[in-house]
């Protein structure tokens, strides 16, 4: 046998070896899956990223996470952003995508509620009782009072507590606005304001700031976080992860953060 036609035979043998070898494995070895991208409200972060290793370890599949408020991500989603699913902080957003058919309408659905809480820096002495006329802008003095901007969920909730409870004439010039709750929750938390509203579940994860009250629930709309699929999401795996998001190990995630789950989680 010539020396070039060894080459070749050694050659084709190998190539067959690795055909076998390719052909034997599973799907998911030969071809990963993509992780699925969840938008996500800025006050789910620590309680999501937690939801995301669960799958991950429950499923095999994966999951990756933007967070922000829930105005900016779904017009990130509207202007085209590659989103598979999207946790809003209350239903008006959600609202707004649904009515430009940007959101799977039967794979919406209510997971979560929260409390709307005033908050102040740790070792801060203010205390204030939440109520009407509560004298909120005096406890201000010359400061500000930290809350989401005025389309962010947070800040929505907020400003509608403030009406109801008679207050929001003396404080609505006293504002320190933030890109989204968390924002809000770190303004505090630097002692760069001496009150905040925040969700009473962000005031749990940052040991920097504390309660002083929580807002009566009838005070402002009920605070809801619903999720769906994205439209335009050409990951099948997005399906699964918001089933999981659905169920119960998901739920037991976000109760162990202060969330309170719906009916049936």
């Amino acid at each position: 046998m010539t020396p070039v036609r060894s080459w070749s035979r050694r050659a084709a043998l190998a190539l067959c070896a690795l055909a076998v070898t390719v052909c034997g494995l599973p799907a998911a070895a030969q071809t990963a899956s993509a992780p699925v991208t969840v938008f996500a409200a800025a006050s789910l972060k620590n309680a999501m990223d937690d939801v995301i290793k669960a799958f991950a370890a429950k499923t095999t599949l994966s999951a990756k996470a933007s967070y922000g408020a829930s105005s900016a991500l779904a017009r990130q989603i509207e202007q085209g952003a590659p989103a598979d699913v999207y946790v809003s902080a209350d239903p008006d957003w959600m609202d707004y995508l649904a009515k430009k058919t940007l959101i799977v309408a039967e794979s919406r659905g209510n997971l979560l509620t929260n409390h709307l809480a005033l908050i102040a820096p740790a070792d801060s002495k203010v205390s204030l009782r939440i109520a009407k006329g509560m004298p909120l802008a005096a406890a201000l003095g010359a400061d500000r009072l930290a809350m989401a901007g005025p389309e962010v969920p947070a800040g929505k909730y907020g400003e509608a507590a403030l009406t109801t409870l008679g207050v929001w004439p003396s404080v609505r010039d006293k504002l320190a606005r933030a890109e989204n709750v968390r924002g809000a929750l770190a303004f505090v938390a630097r002692g760069e304001t001496p009150l905040g509203i925040v969700y009473d579940t962000d005031a749990k994860v940052e040991p920097k700031v504390r309660v002083v009250g929580l807002f009566p629930d009838a005070s402002h709309p009920a605070i809801l976080y619903p999720a769906a699929l994205v439209a335009a999401s050409k990951n099948p795996d997005g399906a699964a992860f918001l089933k999981f998001l659905k169920g119960p190990a998901a739920a037991a995630i976000f109760r162990s953060y202060g969330f309170k789950t719906l009916a049936g989680r």
